[in-house]
């Protein structure tokens, strides 16, 4: 086997130490396992949070294990993990339960399963039978956690274990996530500290955990702890396999998670949208060089197959991808290398979706192959290269991520400024004079960051003349779009009340970005008025959604591209010479080519070749 280059590093210097101060003085300071090793591929699994949120129980996760064992094991598929607030009792979908969580913690202040929703967690057993469970059928098993100390042990000044501190003697408020209210800051160095991170993972190794997901971690990105979680799993004897979340992690701690975690969050919370899906392209050609063995950016789960049961984001459905958006997501996410962490219930998987998972040609590159790079993008063809290190063959992937594009900011009849958590009253006013028009165009677009938390609502949107006034909630439109979700009147996107900086409105349409809504126009109106804001699902989350309204009187929409484009890749820009056989992996079809390959890739569409030379 062939270790990265800072594990032979630390070997040669191991050596050289041993060799100049004897074996006693060796003895003494013993390297510390390396835990890149744990995860020589990218990880595979399934998590829960697609489709159950914070509810999933047992019986959920013990089907979904059973469905994996029986037919993705042996394609390499080998985590479960049980997702966020496994120790709530009572918890809710679509949204947590804050108000009265019925807490389930030991004498030590650390969280423990809920033996109501984990039956054989009861007596005192905790997650060990279930990850016995697992282990029985050769899989891994999987936790989510939070980052810090429990809010309640603080109140409740629980000892650390370990320490003669307390959970009040540790914790600090600043840094609190402001999504989710359930733990305080760990502080870094204070007595207490890691003795605290120390008891978590020893618990946690003694169940038979296999992979944490330690969320509020990478964006803002908590270095002491996450340096404290490090130096806590080396200590717990057990090879547990870290993932941080969620991002975007800041790239400028790329080598400092690099050599911390296993797997690190490049984006915020990613959805079956498709203008979520084209960010990833900017977001993976940035991290593609920081791809190491053992240490993965993770370009988060993959919202395939039927979502939505009980999540946090939509209802019960089939993913919203199309087939072409589905192979170009698999096909990213492979030839990039990230984990790939399945949301949807397994067991209702259709068989498409299972051949999205199981394709071993496909899955053979996410393995093992290198040098997993950018090769060239033109406006929204794209594609991108890889090499096999055992043959010399090359991968390539061709991207059509073209769109419909829209009218600039500039020729809308008003545009917002973008509106953050920052916004005073997270909102604006718009004030329109639409004389003359026939048409009305609501758009809402995203304003450039990470999160895809756009929850914007469109509030008291009214027609006037100057005598009358219409409420355009109670107005049907012509056609609605939104990036995520669907348009609702006098409701959010998510369903819940119209709640802009915790102010109730009874009138308004809730959307997501990007997102379009048209109106044909009765006569004689001249005025368009609304406040426009950013929901408070959007401004609670992590750093908070960003935002920007405009409005039209004309067609924004420019000229649809074609259904399909040509994207051209010559055989020498893969350091190839010609003939060569090329093989499609999506497909299984074979073909020869000499000089290049060109073929038609439909929108929102993706081809992968596996490109060998004949000359071998």
């Amino acid at each position: 086997m062939t270790f990265p280059l800072h594990v032979r590093l630390t070997a040669t210097l191991l050596l050289s130490s041993t060799a100049t101060v004897g074996p006693a003085a060796a003895q003494k300071s013993p390297a510390p396992p390396d835990f890149h090793q744990w995860a020589p591929t990218p990880p595979m699994g399934w998590n829960s949070w697609d489709c159950y949120g914070p509810t999933v129980t047992e019986a959920e996760v013990k089907a979904n294990a059973d469905y994996m064992a029986r037919y993705l094991k042996s394609s390499g598929w080998e985590y479960v993990v049980v997702d966020i607030r496994w120790y709530v009792g009572n918890d809710t979908a679509h949204g947590y339960n804050e108000k009265n969580p019925a807490w389930n913690i030991d004498q030590y202040g650390r969280f423990v399963p809920a033996p109501n929703r984990f039956p054989s967690a009861a007596g005192g057993k905790r997650f060990k039978p279930l990850a016995d469970y697992m282990h029985a059928r050769g899989l891994k098993f999987g936790i989510h956690i939070m980052r810090g100390v429990p809010v309640v042990a603080v109140q409740r000044k629980l000892p650390i274990l370990g320490s003669k501190a307390t959970a009040a003697d540790i914790y600090s408020k600043e840094g609190q996530a402001s999504w989710l209210h359930d733990m305080y800051t760990v502080v870094a160095g204070r007595p207490g500290a890691q003795e605290y991170y120390n008891s978590l993972f020893k618990l946690y190794a003694s169940w038979g955990v296999d992979f944490v997901k330690v969320d509020d971690l990478s964006s803002p990105y908590h270095k002491p702890e996450v340096e404290m979680i490090r130096r806590a799993i080396d200590l717990s004897g057990r090879k547990i396999v870290l993932s941080t979340s969620p991002g975007e992690t800041p790239i400028t701690e790329a080598k400092h998670v690099q050599e911390h975690a296993n797997m690190w969050r490049t984006v915020g919370d990613f959805w079956d949208s498709w203008e979520q899906l084209k960010e990833h392209f900017d977001v993976c050609n940035r991290w593609a060089p920081y791809i190491r063995p053992g240490a993965y950016p993770d370009a988060d789960m993959l919202p395939l197959g039927r979502i939505g049961i009980r999540a946090e984001r939509g209802d019960d459905r089939m993913s919203r991808f199309t087939r072409d958006e589905q192979y170009t997501l698999m096909s990213l996410w492979s030839i990039f290398r990230s984990p790939l962490m399945f949301g949807g219930d397994l067991p209702s998987t259709d068989a498409f979706t299972l051949s999205l998972l199981t394709n071993k040609d496909v899955l053979a590159m996410h393995h093992t192959s290198i040098n997993n790079r950018q090769l060239f993008r033109k406006d929204n063809l794209i594609a991108w290269t890889a090499d096999d290190p055992n043959t010399g063959d090359k991968y390539l992937a061709l991207f059509n991520a073209q769109d419909q594009e829209l009218a600039p900011p500039s020729e809308a009849a008003w545009a917002s400024s973008i509106i953050t958590r920052q916004t005073p009253g997270h909102s604006q006013t718009a004030e329109v004079d639409i004389s003359g028009a026939t048409s009305l165009y609501l758009n809402v677009r995203d304003g450039g960051d990470d999160i895809g938390w756009d929850h914007a609502d469109w509030l008291n949107p009214v027609l006037s003349n100057g005598t009358k006034t219409v409420s355009l909630s109670a107005t049907p439109w012509k056609m609605a779009t939104a990036g995520w979700g669907k348009v609702t009147a006098n409701k959010s996107v998510s369903g819940a009340e119209l709640l802009v900086k915790g102010q109730k409105y009874d009138h308004g349409i809730g959307t997501h970005s990007n997102s379009m809504i048209a109106y044909d126009l009765p006569p004689g109106f001249t005025r368009f008025r609304a406040t426009v804001g950013l929901d408070n699902a959007g401004a609670s989350q992590n750093t908070g959604g960003t935002v920007q309204f405009l409005v039209f009187t004309k067609n924004p929409f420019l000229p649809m591209p074609a259904d399909s484009a040509r994207i051209s890749v010559t055989l020498a820009q893969l350091g190839l010479a010609g003939p060569c056989t090329v093989r499609e992996l999506w497909t299984g079809k074979t073909a020869t080519v000499a000089g290049e390959v060109a073929p038609y890739v439909r929108r929102h569409g993706a081809r992968l070749y596996r490109i060998s030379n004949l000359q071998q």
